[in-house]
């Protein structure tokens, strides 16, 4: 390949960086995002002016040098349309690239322009679109098969009118890229028109000679340079083709030869498949981040035999198994189940996560987990639909707990969570160094989920208590749980049963504070308090004995605190109501 830059006949000094850009090589990094179509324009009257014309064209690696790529569409593969003659007479028609085929389609007429993945390229490698935006559109390509997303991307059109509408930019996986133009046997070369205003100085002077505008061309003819005179400083003009990809594929990514943290030697599928002991690794489980805030994938946490598994999965192609939570924040899985069927890409997904003994040694294995946590918040909401819904039966407000809190018990037992998305995305990932915002967030989601019990509901039970109307009316949901946790504990102390709580006139003092539900009271405002309100919360936080001091390293630690009051508090309301229904 030639060393373009080397050989670019100007003034190294002077080579623009956009410039210097286009004409460096692409490494084999499969990762690297690759420009393989531009139109771009900045400042198009003033002085710091700039263009660039630029597409990919498709060229046969045959073993002969580099033909000269010339492009005469403004940077587009087709220019116009063709005339409307006799039938057929547009029969031969095949947009191409100076005879080449090209990585983006483009077409333009000088007012209008638009561009979209090339058809064989999206063909060959199994490719899906998707279209962002409302007025600024932009075509996505994804391989769903495994699944890659953003392999291509770029916008579809743009208009001029005296100045571009916008700027138009492609770019697309090195890896994808590499592996299109290997299996058409070619390279990748940019074809480009660039295009600035330079100061003028006495260098570039030196380099035109005694001419107000000279033209140079590299050897093998594969850029002219041109400088001349215009608008008070010097025009630099650069047509060039530039081979920037060779027809090499990236280095393979794979599995196997990995050495795991506390396993000696290294694995591969063979070794992994022919294991009949369980040698597992553990794995930090924000190692799931990435399958729980991606719709395509599902990733809902599953108790098996008394453990919580989160075994990510995707629409049936693969999946991982026997991923078992372990401790707050780890996930532990056996070998032989990670190195089944699956994308190597996921299993070093996997391993960059993977965490060493003396990691392990330091963190507490049986520390609960957010998915903990949350079975627990689940188990206190049904049992307080099924408390509430026996309070309304008892005086003729027959509903059904599902109903009062929007969860059935018995879909739960037969499938889990699969069908209740909120717990799942409450259960998500929740690291110790958890942000601020995600912290309000899953406060947010906290709140949300018990919000649903019908204020109407809970003020008709208190008004069968005895307590008055006015003093319920226009309370909301908060105090109204207050209201009846007074009740209850007054009533539960004295040993009554269901028949009392509405046989009698309401204790004096249910309206007071209760300091059972601090902690929902506190959660309430987090939930709407943005980043400047979140310390008063956490001051109160503190008086219920948290160390604020903590959230310096992360809120996760504050979600544990807020999420274990909210369940006690939910705890403090079923305890008495338990005893009072069941007497």
């Amino acid at each position: 390949m030639i060393d373009y830059l080397g050989n670019f006949p100007f003034p190294p000094a002077f080579v623009p960086t956009r410039l210097r850009e286009l004409l460096e090589p692409i490494g084999k990094d499969p990762g690297t995002r690759v420009e393989v179509s531009n139109r771009f324009e900045h400042d198009p009257y003033g002085p710091d002016r700039e263009y660039v014309h630029m597409l990919m064209a498709v060229v046969a690696d045959d073993g002969d040098d580099l033909p000269i790529v010339s492009d005469s569409n403004e940077g587009t593969v087709a220019f116009s349309v063709p005339v409307l003659g006799r039938k057929g007479a547009s029969r031969d028609f095949a947009p191409s690239v100076d005879g080449n085929e090209y990585i983006v389609a483009s077409w333009g007429s000088g007012s209008f322009h638009t561009y979209n993945l090339a058809e064989k390229v999206w063909m060959a490698l199994g490719l899906t679109p998707r279209c962002l935006g409302n007025e600024a559109q932009r075509l996505v390509y994804d391989d769903l098969e495994l699944p890659e997303f953003d392999i291509a991307e770029g916008e579809v059109s743009g208009q001029y009118y005296f100045q571009a509408s916008r700027n138009i930019s492609w770019k697309m996986s090195n890896e994808y890229l590499r592996r299109y133009l290997w299996m058409r046997g070619a390279r990748g070369v940019r074809v480009l028109f660039y295009e600035t205003l330079l100061d003028d100085r006495w260098e570039l002077r030196e380099w035109m000679g005694e001419t107000s505008h000279a033209e140079k061309e590299a050897e093998g003819g594969w850029c002219t340079v041109s400088l001349q005179e215009h608008d008070g400083g010097l025009l630099l003009q650069v047509w060039a083709s530039v081979e920037v990809v060779d027809c090499e594929l990236c280095p393979e990514q794979t599995a196997d030869g990995l050495v795991w943290p506390g396993i000696e030697g290294p694995m591969t599928r063979d070794i992994a498949n022919a294991m009949v002991d369980a040698t597992s690794v553990y794995l930090d489980d924000r190692f799931l981040e990435r399958y729980e805030q991606n719709r395509f994938y599902k990733s809902v946490p599953v108790k098996v035999y008394g453990h919580w598994h989160c075994s990510p999965s995707y629409l049936g192609q693969w999946a991982f198994t026997d991923c078992r939570r372990v401790g707050r924040n780890m996930i532990k899985v056996s070998l032989r189940e990670l190195y089944k069927p699956k994308p190597d890409r996921e299993i070093l997904h996997a391993y960059a996560f993977a965490l060493g003994p003396e990691e392990i040694a330091r963190r507490d294995l049986e520390e609960e987990h957010i998915v903990g946590k949350t079975e627990r918040f689940l188990e206190q909401l049904l049992a307080l639909g099924d408390h509430l819904s026996a309070l309304g039966a008892a005086f003729g407000q027959e509903k059904q707990a599902v109903e009062l809190i929007g969860i059935e018990r018995a879909e739960i037992e037969a499938n889990g969570w699969l069908h209740y998305p909120m717990l799942a995305r409450l259960a998500q990932v929740s690291p110790r160094e958890m942000s601020q915002q995600a912290f309000l967030s899953r406060c947010k989601s906290i709140h949300e989920i018990w919000q649903r019990i019908p204020d109407g509901y809970l003020r008709r039970i208190l008004e069968a208590a005895g307590v008055p109307r006015d003093e319920v009316k226009g309370l909301g949901s908060l105090r109204l749980l207050q209201l009846l946790l007074n009740i209850a504990e007054n009533l539960d102390a004295n040993d009554e049963a269901l028949d009392a709580f509405f046989g009698g006139a309401p204790p004096d003092g249910r309206s007071a504070r209760n300091p059972r539900l601090a902690a929902l009271f506190i959660n309430n405002d987090l939930r709407i308090a943005d980043a400047h309100d979140v310390g008063e919360s956490l001051q109160r936080l503190e008086e219920l004995g948290f160390d604020t001091a903590s959230v310096n390293r992360g809120y996760g630690s504050a979600l544990d605190f807020i999420f274990d009051g909210v369940i006690a508090a939910f705890a403090a309301i079923n305890e008495p109501l338990r005893r009072i229904i069941q007497r």
